[in-house]
This record gives C-alpha cells, sequence and structure tokens, in this order.
C-alpha cells in the first residue's frame, strides 16, 4: 500500500495549520498596535463610514477634542445609553441578563451594549453580524477597557456614533440639526441627539419621530438624577 498520498495530505494540513495560525497572531499584533495608536489618534474612517459612503449618504463628521464637546452631550449619552458606564469594566452583566429575558418573551429585541461596546464595534468592526463580530466586539472592548481610558473611551463614542443618516459624532450632529458646536448643545437638544442614537436612520431628529419624542425628556430626568454622583461629574470635566 502506498502511504505517500497520506504523508502528502498530512503535509498539507500541517502547513495550512501553521498559516493559520500565523495569520491569527499576526491579526492580534496588528489589532494591538492600532487600538494603542487609537488610543491617541482619532481613526481615519470606519467600516460604518465606509458603508454609509457606498449606499449614496455621504461622510459628514467633525472630529473634536473631549474638553469641546460640553457636559451636556456627554451626560446625556451616559444618561440614555450605559448609566453605568463609569463603573463597569466594559460589561453590564445584569443587563445583559435583563435583555436575554425580554429577548425570550418579547418579539420586540433589546440590545445591553453599553458604551465600551459600541465603540468597539463602531471603530474595529461592522454594525451587523452574529456570534463571530459579537466575539471580536467582546475582544475589542476587553483590550480599550485595560488600554485606554474611560474619558477616551467617552470622546472616541462621542466623535464616530452615527447620528443620522451620513452623519457621525456629535459635532456634525449639532451642526447639522441646531446649527450650532456641540459645547453649546442645551440639556434638551443634548438629549434629542442621545435618543436617536439606537437607530439614528429610524429615530429621527429633524423630522421628530415618535420615538425622540418621548425618549428624550426621559433622558433629561435621567441627567438630573446623575448629574450630582461623584464618578459622573470627574467624566463631565
Amino acid at each position: 500500500m502506498d502511504k505517500k498520498p497520506y504523508f502528502r495530505k498530512r503535509g498539507l494540513f500541517k502547513r495550512i495549520g501553521r498559516t493559520f495560525l500565523k495569520i491569527i497572531l499576526y491579526g492580534f499584533l496588528l489589532s494591538i498596535i492600532y487600538i494603542v495608536i487609537c488610543r491617541w489618534i482619532n481613526p481615519p474612517i470606519t467600516i460604518t463610514q465606509i458603508d454609509s459612503l457606498i449606499t449614496g449618504h455621504g461622510l459628514h463628521r467633525t472630529y473634536i477634542k473631549y474638553d469641546e464637546m460640553g457636559s451636556n452631550i456627554k451626560l446625556a449619552v451616559m444618561s440614555g445609553e450605559d448609566q453605568l458606564f463609569p463603573d463597569h469594566n466594559g460589561f453590564d452583566f445584569k443587563s445583559i441578563q435583563k435583555a436575554m429575558k425580554h429577548n425570550q418573551k418579547s418579539k420586540s429585541l433589546r440590545g445591553a451594549s453599553t458604551i465600551s461596546q459600541q465603540v468597539a464595534k463602531n471603530v474595529f468592526l461592522w454594525q451587523h453580524g452574529g456570534y463571530f463580530r459579537k466575539g471580536l466586539e467582546v475582544y475589542f472592548t476587553f483590550m480599550i477597557e485595560h488600554l485606554w481610558n474611560k474619558k477616551r473611551i467617552l470622546e472616541m463614542y462621542l466623535n464616530v456614533a452615527q447620528t443620522g443618516p451620513g452623519i457621525f459624532g456629535v459635532e456634525a450632529a449639532a451642526n447639522h440639526y441646531f446649527k450650532e458646536p456641540a459645547k453649546n448643545l442645551s440639556r434638551k437638544e443634548a438629549a434629542m441627539i442621545a435618543s436617536c442614537l439606537p437607530n439614528p436612520d429610524l429615530f429621527t431628529i429633524n423630522p421628530i419621530s415618535r420615538r425622540v419624542a418621548y425618549r428624550y425628556p426621559w433622558i433629561m430626568r435621567q441627567m438630573n438624577n446623575l448629574e450630582t454622583d461623584p464618578d459622573i461629574q470627574a467624566l463631565l470635566k
């Protein structure tokens, strides 16, 4: 019996395995390098922004520094999207459990992504996907929580989050919807922008959708409740 075909196949599988491991290793190293770079430099473009260009919505964004954003929009997005942001390590497990129970009983799906998870998705990944993308999201969330600080994560979120068709970041949103810079947003205006973040294509500010009209007063109440918290205060400066 000729054993050569068996050994050839075995050698081929070994080479494929080594190549696969090299790809994983190089991908891991490159990801760390890019994460570290983004600790100080904003991403030149994201996959979501590329998709916006391809689909004809354009790309309207203006990166600004943390101290140019104003406290109202920072407080509004934490109040509306992630009230435990200063305290968690990237994952809000109680909210995840509640969302899972809700989704098992209801046809309307509820998310439980923290601001950190949304940054991981918005900066390094894409918007839709299954367990593979979720796994990558966990990895990038873990990494930015350890390699960045909370202010940088929030700054990045406020710069890259989609706030309307082709509109990214709170500075572009403030200019587009209210004709002013983000630092001058009133509490109401900031709450309206925060209320559209879960789905800015559906939850519109102009014309105002039912979801935004219902949600922004709730966010304003949450802002009143949260603004005296010392950990929240530290992130508003």
